[in-house]
Order: structure tokens, then C-alpha cells, then sequence
């Protein structure tokens, strides 16, 4: 290996090491306070929402580890360069190393709900980054700049004269120092390399062990109200169609998120503050102690394409949100209601379109269990007929009446509407896209949404141009 590809690699297991230091104290921590995350929520808040659609629209659920794959590799080609740079003169490698990881910190204390303690990781990153690369740039000092010398020193050493004129043991000495220096970086970067591996793949387990970890012991209400059983859908005789209730496992997931966060219901409230009478604290066990119902609702996101699969249907248990209200008491200026979660994210929700008599719900449950992690745990906000991005708040701490000229969330300072009823729509399950049917008989099914609508009535089904044919109704 030529001495640059040697410091290019020094440079690239350094920096390893340092975002593995730094991935696994998040995740004893805070997972969003890792430098690698943080730098990829940066880069999801300061992108144009064309940019994001379109993001959605080709990579689904793959948007995001593309987005980390992406940081990743930026990261990993200048952490070369850095090693390249310690080359001539460590001091140089070690401040681009530092630069990196300033702004992977600055990403992190920028990030709403910043603590103090949320910068350690980013510190031991820069700790574990640059002595690493100490470590193994003293280990290689005692190998030649320029491997050719190492080569002219051998070829001298087998001419005649040369040797007369050095004598074995000074060409026997040359030969041991070299070799040995070898070993030394051989062992150095085997160590640095496979402790990289260990403590990144310990930080990614214990993170996802937390985000998965659901808290069994959770007493789970009984609905004051409890949900009609649901009729047999078609999925029981046509398994290729989308059941009436998505499974928890299988229900889409789109935020703004790139990790799971790990929000515990001890400690967790929620406030309701703003245009009110009185303001309200509610803990978790009092949010369970009041009466709770049961409901169906189907959930779409804007960037569900014609066909797409943003689009599902769970029983959801929770408060609803008009209770809640009413025991605040809304004020007569507030037009808007800015839900905010755990983190600061901040959606804003018609106050009008949250109380015109549709199930607006404070949710603890789904499908008859508590809330996963990355739907919301413990608490999220779920109403019926308006888009995610202006009512399914997850990870819900805050709800705050105000006005839209006063405050904007999130997604209205990206100049997104305010006003989003979810369209009727439809996808076809089967066949899938693409594929190439015949025969005289052909299974067409799928699923309909309507939800501002009275629901779906009818369903009628047209094949290359041919008459349209009314649909069995599941």
C-alpha cells in the first residue's frame, strides 16, 4: 500500500471510530444528539419542499438511509483528505478532522430542545477522531514517505560494493526497523478498525433495542367507547389486497425524523396553553384516567403518488381532542391550534377544520395496543380527513392556541397550505404495476379512501377503455 493510500486510510478509520464513539453515547443519551443524525436533520430542515416531495416520491420509506448514506460518504471522502493531510503535517489533518465534528455540533446545539449534556457526544467524537489518528500517525513514523525508498535501499543493499561498503549488519538493521514499523501499523489500525466496528455496531443495537422497547406494563384502557367490529374485507378471499387494518409493523411511516425517538410516559405531560382560560398540564396516567373511545380512521400523506402506499387504516384509542378543549376553554381569538412534540417540531391545525365535529383524537393506542415508537409513543394527535402535515403531531407534548398570524409551524414557514382536506383516491392492489395479464378472467382490487366525502358509495373499474364496470364494495 503507497503512503497515501495508508494516511487516506488512517483518516478514514479516525473518523469511524469518532462517529462510533459518538453514535453509541447518543444512544445511551439521547439518540438525536448523535453528530451523524444531527448534521442529517440539518440537512432535512433546510430542505425546499419541492426538493422533499420528490425525495418521498421516488425513495418511500428509503429516503431517509439514503439521506444518512449520503452524509456518510461526504463525511468518510474528507475524512481521506484529512488523513492525506497528517501526511506531511498531523496538525492539518487534525483540524479538518475537528472542523467536521464542529459541524456536526453545531447541528446538534441548533436543534430545538438542545441541553447542555447533548454536546458530549460530539465532544468524544472529536476525542476518539483525533487521537485515534495521533495513534496511528506516530505508529507510522517510522516507515519512508515515499515507498520507492524503501525499494532503492534494497536494490543498493545487493550490489557488491553496497554491501562491502555497509556491511550486513547496517542492511540487516534497515530491514528489521521497517518490518517492525509495519507491524506496528498493521496492529494500530486493526485495532482502531475493529473497535469502530464494535462500538458502531453497539450503539445502532442499543438504539434500536430502546426505540423498540415499548413499555408492556402500560395499562391499556377500555374505550368508554369501544369500535364496531370491522366488516370482513376482501383481503380474507383476495390476500394481495390491503387489509381494512393495517398492522402496526406494516403502517407507513413518513416525518421528519431519522431516528426513533425514545420518549418515556414517566415524566411525560401535556400542555395546553395560548388563547385559553385556563391553562392545563395533563400527566399520562391522567391523560388514561378520562374517558377514552375507539375509531378507525384511515391516515394519507400528501406525498402519497396515485398508487402510493402512504395511505393506511388503524383503530386508534385516545381523548378526544374536543374534550381536552373544552376543559381549557379556547378564547375567541385563536384560529390555529400549534401542536408541538418533544423535540420542538411544530405543526399547525385549522382550529375550525379540529372542531367541526370530526373525531379529532389525543391517541395512546392502536390496533388494541399502546403506540410504537415511531408512531408516536406515548402520546400522538390523529384527525380524520386532514393530511399528516397539519394534524398528526407524534411525540405530542404541547398544544397552543394561537393564530396563524402570530405563529407558524414548521411546514407553513416552508410555504406549505394551511387548509389540506385529504382528496378522494383509490390504488389498485393487484395486479401490480408493471405486470403483464391475460386470460379471460382478471382480479382487479385495491383499496378507496374518502373521507371528507361520506365515504366511499361506489368504486367502478375501466380496462383499456373498455366500459366502466361497477366494483364488489369490501
Amino acid at each position: 500500500m503507497t503512503s497515501r493510500k495508508l494516511y487516506a486510510l488512517f483518516g478514514l478509520l479516525a473518523t469511524l471510530l469518532g462517529m462510533a464513539v459518538g453514535h453509541l453515547v447518543a444512544s445511551l443519551m439521547k439518540p438525536d444528539s448523535s453528530p451523524v443524525l444531527a448534521v442529517g436533520s440539518a440537512i432535512i430542515a433546510l430542505t425546499p419542499q419541492p426538493v422533499a416531495s420528490w425525495a418521498i416520491a421516488q425513495f418511500g420509506n428509503a429516503d431517509k438511509p439514503i439521506l444518512i448514506g449520503s452524509v456518510f460518504a461526504g463525511v468518510l471522502a474528507l475524512a481521506a483528505v484529512a488523513g492525506l493531510l497528517t501526511r506531511r503535517r498531523f496538525a492539518f489533518g487534525a483540524g479538518l478532522v475537528v472542523a467536521l465534528v464542529t459541524v456536526a455540533g453545531i447541528a446538534v446545539a441548533t436543534r430545538p430542545g438542545f441541553e447542555a449534556f447533548d454536546i458530549v457526544p460530539a465532544l468524544l467524537t472529536a476525542a476518539a477522531g483525533v487521537g485515534s489518528l495521533w495513534w496511528m500517525h506516530r505508529a507510522a513514523q517510522g516507515l519512508p514517505l515515499d515507498p520507492r525508498a524503501t525499494a532503492d535501499a534494497a536494490d543498493g543493499a545487493d550490489g557488491e560494493d553496497s554491501a562491502a561498503a555497509a556491511g550486513p549488519a547496517g542492511g540487516a538493521h534497515r530491514s528489521h526497523g521497517s518490518s517492525a514499523s509495519r507491524r506496528t501499523v498493521l496492529i494500530t489500525t486493526g485495532i482502531v478498525a475493529g473497535a469502530a466496528l464494535v462500538l458502531g455496531s453497539a450503539g445502532r443495537f442499543i438504539g434500536n433495542v430502546r426505540a423498540r422497547a415499548e413499555n408492556i406494563a402500560l395499562p391499556s384502557p377500555a374505550p368508554g367507547e369501544a369500535a364496531p367490529a370491522l366488516p370482513t374485507g376482501l383481503e380474507a378471499e383476495f390476500p394481495e389486497i390491503t387489509p381494512l387494518q393495517v398492522s402496526r409493523a406494516d403502517f407507513y411511516r413518513v416525518d421528519t425524523r431519522l431516528d426513533v425517538p425514545v420518549v418515556d410516559s414517566e415524566g411525560w405531560t401535556l400542555t395546553v396553553d395560548g388563547d385559553v382560560e385556563n391553562e392545563l398540564t395533563i400527566t399520562f396516567d391522567e391523560l388514561l384516567e378520562m374517558p377514552m373511545v375507539e375509531r378507525d380512521i384511515t391516515l394519507t400523506c400528501v406525498s402519497n403518488s396515485v398508487g402510493g402506499k402512504f395511505v393506511g387504516g388503524a383503530r386508534w384509542l385516545g381523548v378526544p381532542l374536543k374534550d381536552i378543549l373544552d376543559r381549557a376553554g379556547v378564547g375567541s381569538k385563536a384560529d390555529q391550534i400549534l401542536s408541538t412534540d418533544f423535540d420542538g417540531m411544530t405543526i399547525s391545525t385549522p382550529l375550525e377544520l379540529a372542531t367541526d365535529g370530526r373525531e379529532a383524537l389525543i391517541v395512546v393506542g392502536m390496533n388494541g395496543e399502546p403506540l410504537p415508537r415511531e408512531h408516536g409513543f406515548p402520546v400522538r394527535m390523529v384527525i380524520p380527513g386532514l393530511y399528516g402535515f397539519i394534524s398528526a403531531t407524534k411525540w405530542l407534548t404541547k398544544l397552543t392556541l394561537t393564530t396563524y398570524a402570530e405563529q407558524e409551524a414548521y411546514w407553513t414557514e416552508k410555504g406549505w397550505g394551511t387548509i389540506t382536506p385529504i382528496k378522494p383516491s383509490t390504488r389498485i392492489d393487484t395486479p401490480r404495476v408493471l405486470t403483464t395479464v391475460g386470460g379471460d378472467d382478471l382480479l382487479i382490487g385495491g383499496v378507496a379512501w374518502a373521507q371528507n366525502d361520506g365515504g366511499v358509495k361506489t368504486v367502478q373499474v375501466q380496462v383499456d377503455g373498455g366500459r366502466w364496470q361497477d366494483a364488489e364494495i369490501g
